[in-house]
């Protein structure tokens, strides 16, 4: 009778830690995918080996006890290139630290993929396009701070949905239109969005949006 109890037991285990593996596996699949986009001239991805389990003992990585990838932190390591849509498979990602660095392109849409995801820090790189809509996905998320880039375009109002959202800051870069002033939008103090040239201020209230200059 003991036998036929610990079977299930053993086997429920060893398939809990099976699916482990395995996304462990993806997420440095995904990560792998992002250190072939990227110039690393101070060697700050030189412990990313494609041929581990898992990206755990990665430097900059940082997995919960379950060996899912919760954090990673790349802020001012000097590297460059673009972000590429493979970060959006890391679905248990909660801090994504890319800040200080020579990052160019566009923010990618899968990025709206990642709904555990509490801080998004890309600040002073040099990414361009506009920002996703995708991102107002993010229901977790508490800090946006996407300053310091070339980012064009409006201010999507979809963002205003974000009602955990308590920090953001889009200032020096090149958005139009109007500011946002529903949701938490309402807390925010302009120096958020200063040194936006074509940006024309808050919203007015009760009107609807027009995107001067955009």
């Amino acid at each position: 009778m003991a036998l036929r109890v610990a079977l299930p037991l053993v086997g429920a285990v060893f398939f809990l830690a099976a699916a482990a593996v395995v996304a462990s596996n993806e997420e440095g699949d995904a990560l792998y995918a992002l250190r072939t986009r990227l110039s690393d001239p101070d060697g700050m991805l030189q412990s990313w080996d494609p041929t581990l389990v898992n990206p755990c003992t990665w430097f900059h990585v940082t997995c919960d006890h379950a060996s899912r990838v919760v954090r990673l932190d790349l802020g001012n390591s000097n590297v460059s290139g673009s972000i590429g849509p493979e970060l959006g498979r890391l679905v248990n990602l909660q801090y994504l630290e890319l800040y200080r660095n020579n990052l160019n392109g566009e923010i990618p849409n899968e990025l709206g993929n990642l709904k555990n995801l509490i801080s998004l820090d890309l600040y002073a790189n040099k990414l361009t396009g506009t920002i996703p809509k995708s991102l107002s996905k993010l229901n977790s998320l508490r800090f946006m701070r996407l300053n310091n880039n070339k980012l064009a375009g409006s201010i999507p109002r979809e963002l205003a949905k974000l009602s955990n959202l308590k920090v953001i800051d889009l200032s020096h870069n090149d958005l139009c239109g109007t500011i946002p002033v529903d949701g938490p939008f309402s807390a925010f103090p302009l120096q958020s969005f200063e040194n936006n040239s074509r940006l024309n201020g808050p919203e007015l209230q009760g009107l609807v949006p027009y995107d001067f200059g955009c």
